[in-house]
């Protein structure tokens, strides 16, 4: 999940003359924008380029955790991201992006609001077209995919509902039966939710992401009060109902936004990989569910997610790149079969039942199917 609320558009504006490192130098010959992050510039190599398939090649120059967006004129809807890039690494971002005004943003350490540029997408270059029958593929993927998002997001607010019902009631057995299945339709869909920088972390902020000043709201708050850790003071019931009417309010919120959310092939892809990166960066560490330790069934709803999208896009993958969508096949497959070994019941076992032999054989397979997984977008774009 992302940790901080995104500034508003007015705000990017003035502040991007003042925070940037940004050169404006030209694309490589192949069309390649290089990034290069640092702990206080964001050195892109262009602030435009034309229409249709962006090709960043993100480079972190600093000491610490970096990340890449591309962001829409409003500063707040995620186009595409590139996350979790290790000091001296290097990692690409391919976006299809139409004529328009974006941001670039790094953010070194992965806190804050980042170090943003304006970057404007050009019209197309002329005659610059998709074949027919791959764009009847494409249409068909994010048709498929814009229907899950759709449902997934309705059975999150009757889920919500009910969650909230309980919570507010003071029902602890029963809140606490339903918030680990719950929270699996927001995971399933994380990267759509968290393209909305307003609701994301107001719903689904970590205590330990939060900066001084920022109040504690949403799905892990009401978590903290449910698994109380020792020398905690439990709300009031107003205080849980205040809650519950927020959470409630926000995913209704959510849900409205969704449906009339539009998709592209390279969106499906990079949420795919966004994905896995959510499941590498929290569920695996065991950081996410702090107090519940229901981690399990956020890293299996993550999962589904990814296999999702990559299964709309499969016709696409099998044309262009059919060893890819064997490999891509097979470490799914592999992670499945872990993850199925610590199913119980309906759910699965809590994370801290696991030895750390286990969890270093979760995040070995998380990684084997992430490697692929970063190619997906180049091979369904073409």
């Amino acid at each position: 999940m992302k940790t901080r609320i995104l500034a508003p558009a007015a705000a990017l504006a003035a502040a991007a003359l003042l925070l940037t490192g940004c050169t404006d130098n030209n694309a490589s010959a192949d069309g390649t924008i290089r990034v290069n992050s640092t702990s206080d510039a964001c050195e892109v190599s262009t602030t435009s380029a034309p229409g249709g398939t962006l090709n960043f090649s993100v480079t972190n120059g600093s000491d610490k955790v970096t990340e890449f967006y591309l962001l829409a004129d409003d500063g707040l809807r995620i186009v595409g991201e590139v996350e979790n890039v290790g000091p001296g690494l290097s990692r690409d971002l391919v976006v299809i992006a139409p004529e328009g005004n974006y941001f670039t943003a790094c953010k070194p350490g992965m806190v804050g609001d980042g170090i943003r540029a304006a970057f404007a997408v050009t019209a197309a270059p002329a005659g610059q077209s998709v074949n027919a029958d791959r764009a009847a593929l494409q249409e068909t993927a994010v048709n498929l995919y814009s229907a899950y998002v759709k449902d997934q997001t309705q059975q999150l607010v009757e889920g919500t509902t009910e969650f909230a019902t309980a919570f507010a009631a003071g029902d602890v057995k029963k809140a606490k039966e339903l918030y680990p299945a719950v929270r699996m339709h927001w995971e399933r869909i994380e990267p759509v939710a968290e393209s909305f920088g307003d609701l994301d972390p107001i719903l689904d902020a970590r205590e330990a992401d939060l900066e001084k000043g920022d109040d504690f709201t949403g799905w892990h708050r009401a978590e903290k009060d449910l698994w109380a850790p020792k020398g905690y003071t439990a709300m009031t019931q107003a205080q849980r109902q205040k809650i519950a009417d927020k959470m409630v309010a926000n995913t209704a919120e959510l849900h409205s936004r969704t449906q009339e959310l539009t998709y592209t092939a390279d969106k499906l892809s990079n949420g795919a990989k966004e994905l896995l990166d959510e499941v590498a960066t929290g569920k695996v560490t065991g950081e996410e569910e702090a107090f519940s330790h229901t981690d399990l069934w956020d890293f299996q709803a993550n999962v589904d997610g990814a296999r999702i999208a990559y299964e709309d896009l499969k016709p696409l993958l099998t044309e262009n790149d059919s060893e890819l969508d064997q490999a891509l096949e097979t470490n799914f497959a592999t992670l499945q079969g872990l993850l199925d070994q610590y199913k119980k019941g309906d759910g699965f076992v809590l994370y801290t039942e696991l030895t750390e032999a286990q969890i270093q054989e979760l995040s070995a397979a998380v990684d084997a199917l992430s490697e692929p997984l970063s190619k997906l977008t180049a091979a369904v774009v073409k």
